[in-house]
């Protein structure tokens, strides 16, 4: 009998107990939110793990996210990613680059809505595009032709790219247009000025800014009306060729006498200009042509916009180089290694080159005799005249030995046959 009241007892506490469960009352769901991870300028990956449905099925799952604290799914920023007690995973998009954002996990059943832990992540940010100039090349009077190389877009798109070119360091304003993209471009520099120092460097744009590639520099060559080009240099403030003249006409397109035969040359009163030994082929691309004073002191033998120098523009070279001030108007040899300075590193006979280091390039073209019309010292030295007379019947002109590092100035008759470096003009 008391066996029979125990197992009616149990059985009745058992029943009581069953009565009290399924009156447990519902609740909110449990979950935690997944670390933050695969994060780029404007998306993420987060999610969330269901700890309990709360009693209820759950009807709403996602995470919810914004750049204040606690976000809730009332601010619209979420994801839905289904129903049920399953963990799941969660894409965040629409985001801003470099901005901080909170995000929670959030679950929804009957009851109502419950939230994980909070966590915060940064977006990505697009940082300045890494480039590397191209050096120029194809360089005329006119155009140039560069480019560039984006290596690292900096994490966005590249919107813009080109090269920028000025007569200053840092050139941002004049520009080429040449794509988008990341990788190697080209560029065509127009509207160039010949004899003129420019600075370019290649530049790209994406979200960041605009970042530029290491800046050259080059100065443009002078074409003459011939379409000899040649190039130049700067010293100092004057800008002068590097190349002896070649012209054969003068600017106007008007033709120079060409006077071969001795006799006529030493008695000519008039602008003429000659190959050394009549040779043109052989000595006209290396150290153009020889021409009397005649054609030196005329206005339009040099191309438009330059000129044959002065007396005193040569005197401003020289002082340029260290020449002193004292010595500038001594007739003959004056200063130490300034003639060295002028001359070009090849050319000259053995161990009689100079070191160019003003970019001048002299080479011996040597001369022809104003009294016999005959030629001489090629190799040896050189003369080149000045546009400055020195008397009715004769000019000024500087002279370069091999065998000496100074600079001579002197004067001879008209009829002599010198080199000429054309200057632009100020």
């Amino acid at each position: 009998m008391k066996k029979v009241l125990s197992i009616i007892t149990i059985i009745g506490i058992i029943a009581v107990m069953g009565m009290f469960q399924g009156c447990k009352k519902a609740t909110i769901p449990e979950l935690t939110t997944v670390a933050v991870t695969d994060v780029t300028l404007n998306s993420a990956v987060s999610g969330g793990t269901i700890v309990a449905d709360g009693g209820e099925e759950i009807t709403e799952k996602g995470v919810c996210w914004g750049t204040t604290a606690n976000p809730t799914i009332e601010g619209g920023t979420k994801t839905q990613d289904g129903t049920g007690s399953a963990n799941f995973t969660s894409n965040i998009v629409g985001l801003s680059e470099g901005t901080t954002y909170y995000v929670r996990a959030y679950a929804t059943n009957e009851v109502g809505t419950a939230y994980g832990n909070e966590l915060t992540f940064t977006t990505d940010e697009v940082t300045g595009a890494v480039l590397t100039t191209t050096e120029v090349s194809a360089l005329t009077s006119e155009t140039a032709a560069t480019g560039g190389n984006i290596t690292d877009d900096g994490g966005g798109n590249i919107t813009a790219r080109g090269v920028c070119w000025g007569t200053s360091p840092n050139p941002t304003v004049n520009k080429t247009n040449d794509g988008i993209g990341p990788g190697a471009f080209t560029s065509n520099i127009t509207g160039l000025s010949d004899g003129t120092v420019y600075y370019y460097r290649a530049y790209a744009t994406n979200s960041s800014g605009t970042t530029y590639g290491q800046e050259y520099s080059f100065i443009t060559p002078v074409t003459d009306v011939d379409g000899n080009v040649y190039k130049t240099v700067k010293i100092g403030t004057q800008v002068w060729m590097a190349e002896n003249l070649k012209v054969t006409k003068f600017n106007d397109n008007s033709e120079i006498a060409n006077v071969e035969d001795n006799t006529l040359w030493s008695g000519l009163t008039s602008a003429a200009y000659c190959w050394y030994n009549n040779d043109e082929e052989y000595f006209k691309p290396l150290y153009g042509a020889l021409y009397n004073f005649y054609a030196a002191a005329t206005t339009n033998l040099c191309p438009t916009g330059w000129h044959v120098p002065t007396d005193a523009e040569f005197g401003t070279l020289e002082l340029y180089l260290g020449v002193l001030q004292t010595e500038i108007e001594i007739w003959g040899w004056r200063g130490t290694d300034q003639g060295k300075q002028l001359k070009n590193t090849t050319g000259w006979n053995v161990d009689e080159n100079g070191t160019n280091t003003s970019g001048f390039a002299a080479l011996p073209g040597g001369y022809r005799f104003y009294g016999a019309g005959t030629f001489f010292q090629q190799s040896a030295l050189g003369y080149w005249w000045t546009s400055t007379p020195n008397s009715d019947i004769s000019g000024r002109y500087r002279r370069l030995d091999g065998n000496n590092n100074a600079i001579n100035r002197g004067n001879v008759e008209n009829q002599a046959g010198k080199s000429i470096r054309c200057i632009k003009n100020l």
